[in-house]
């Protein structure tokens, strides 16, 4: 975890699959982690990646998050943007960087997964594949929210 007043710099991936859109009223799908705020009481959903660590690129970052979080290696990945994000979680402030790429999973076998849990150190969260037009329509809350530009 970051200190507080720390501007954190992070490395998120996003992946589609483009498979499941087989009909006109179904969206792509896009591979998120779940979380929720207790505070606000409030279950959010963000792509999965973690923290650039200090002397490492934010390519090299979001595949060793990939690797260590849930064992998966990406292919095709290409630079989609920088997005700057200032949020309350839990009661605090918070202030990230986001450097975001999208990719594909070289293992066809995580597009098959419906949830997929893993550990954060202590915390056990779920990756899961959601429908884009219910993170479109607010239904689902995707954060940050300029993430939606990109779907």
């Amino acid at each position: 975890m970051h200190k507080p007043g720390e501007i954190r710099v992070i490395a998120l991936g996003l992946i589609r699959d483009g498979q499941y859109a087989k009909s006109a009223d179904i969206g792509t799908r896009i591979f998120v982690s779940e979380g929720y705020d207790p505070v606000k009481q409030q279950t959010f959903y963000r792509a999965m990646g973690g923290g650039v660590e200090f002397g490492e690129t934010s390519l090299e970052a979001l595949k060793r998050e990939f690797q260590e979080e849930i064992q998966a290696e990406l292919t095709n990945i290409r630079y989609l943007g920088c997005l700057e994000n200032i949020f309350i979680y839990n009661g605090q402030p918070g202030h990230e960087i986001i450097q975001l790429f999208e990719s594909d999973f070289v293992d066809s076998k995580f597009y098959e997964l419906e949830k997929f849990v893993f550990s954060e150190g202590e915390r056990q969260k779920t990756a899961l594949w959601v429908d884009t037009n219910r993170l479109k329509s607010g239904e689902l809350r995707l954060v940050p929210e300029q993430f939606l530009d990109y779907l």
